[in-house]
């Protein structure tokens, strides 16, 4: 009896442990996320719905992040433009118009969901957050912004425990934009260079306020 009790001992603990893992919350899975992964570099697929659902746009590249505030949004495919938050200012460049919208990052908190992942936002202050049932083996979280000028409805992030794997943005056309992230490196030293940048020479610059 005593070595039955002896394996059944750790059994039991391995069960309640496993339960605890398998009941985090969307919510609680966001928290850890920003609170355990300081820096990322992970490949992204993009896709776009108008209201009816129909698939209007495909495009993918990678997005890399340093906390606090600082990440470089990269679409590699079907076109070329850049997004760069460097912890001051937001800067938007489109290759193809030689165009670059740079903004301060702070009045740019509503409108770019990758503020968030990067933790330049308050979750508290800038988001009313609620679980939703868990689907596609993820846990998934609710983000309303409570700025009601914000460029997106609602955002709906699924969780992986701590890792991120989708993104559901809804935005105020009735748009839903779907980001599926791959496998990437978390925490690991990413290049400073990513987060910098210069505006190239001869290339329109539109100062946002």
């Amino acid at each position: 009896m005593s070595m039955f009790k002896c394996c059944l001992a750790p059994l039991l603990l391995n069960l309640l442990l496993a339960h605890v893992v398998f009941a985090a919350t969307g919510s609680e899975q966001l928290r850890a996320f920003v609170s355990q992964t300081k820096s990322l570099e992970v490949p992204f697929t993009q896709r776009v719905h108008d209201p009816k659902g129909k698939l209007t746009q495909e495009a993918s590249g990678m997005f890399r992040m340093q906390r606090p505030g600082k990440f470089q949004w990269r679409y590699e495919k079907p076109y070329d433009q850049l997004i760069v938050g460097d912890g001051a200012r937001l800067w938007i460049y489109d290759k193809d118009l030689e165009q670059v919208t740079v903004k301060d990052m702070q009045s740019a908190i509503g409108n770019t969901p990758a503020l968030l992942l990067s933790g330049a936002v308050d979750l508290n202050a800038n988001f009313s957050v609620t679980d939703l049932p868990a689907r596609d083996a993820l846990v998934w979280a609710e983000l309303r912004p409570r700025d009601t000028e914000a460029g997106f409805a609602k955002l709906r992030l699924g969780f992986d425990g701590a890792t991120v794997k989708t993104m559901e943005l809804y935005d105020n056309f009735d748009q839903t934009t779907i980001l599926n992230f791959g496998d990437g490196r978390s925490n690991m030293p990413v290049d400073a260079a990513y987060f910098r940048f210069t505006p190239p020479a001869g290339v329109d610059v539109i100062e946002d306020q």
